[in-house]
């Protein structure tokens, strides 16, 4: 999924749940409005106990120089969760000019998808 589908599907109150699934200081600093933490080394069948199965999983990262969102989705995968990886992680998001949150949030500017 590429963000700006994350961003329709949100606005749209799809029944998607954006994964962050970096390491918790990252999360912090700056994340996907809405998102919740769940880093990738720590999904297991008890961490995910309480997530909804009916629900669509966006999982992202950093970008593509991070691999955390490929380990998040396929273990969220084999949990058996619905999932989808987001395109270029929060990076491209930032990049298509949509905000974040965080100690460290941008807000986004003119939103216009290219593609």
């Amino acid at each position: 999924m590429d963000p700006s589908d994350l961003f329709d599907a949100l606005e749209a109150k799809q029944n998607v749940v954006v994964i962050d699934a970096r390491k918790e200081f990252a999360f912090i600093r700056e994340h996907i409005p809405g998102a919740i933490s769940l880093p990738h080394r720590v999904m297991s069948a008890q961490s995910t106990a309480q997530l909804d199965k009916e629900a669509i999983y966006v999982i992202y990262c950093d970008g593509i120089g991070c691999n955390a969102s490929t380990r998040g989705a396929l273990n969220m995968a084999r949990l058996g969760f619905n999932v989808r990886e987001l395109v270029g992680g929060i990076e491209w998001w930032k990049f298509d000019g949509y905000a974040t949150e965080g100690t460290n949030q941008t807000t986004g500017l003119q939103i216009e998808c290219a593609c």
